[in-house]
């Protein structure tokens, strides 16, 4: 996809450091699914607009969350 001329972008923050989340909880599948597109697949950090940090923590909590059976594996 290509910008329009002259326009930029706006930089996407990462909506956990702007909540000072330490943490991020397995259990918590709520804020987990908005990390999942409709496949079941995580969606990658360019386009959730997380930090490095989080986006490692969100991967290993919805790898988690999905092993203890809270999240699927794929879309129904």
């Amino acid at each position: 996809m290509r910008r329009e001329r002259g326009r930029k972008s706006r930089r996407r923050v990462c909506s956990f450091c702007v909540d000072k989340v330490q943490d991020i909880d397995y259990k918590d599948t709520a804020r987990l699914r908005r990390y999942l597109n409709e496949r079941g697949k995580i969606i990658p950090r360019r386009i959730s607009g997380n930090c490095a940090k989080h986006q490692r923590q969100v991967t290993v909590a919805i790898k988690r969350a999905r092993q203890m059976a809270l999240l699927p594996y794929t879309a129904d």
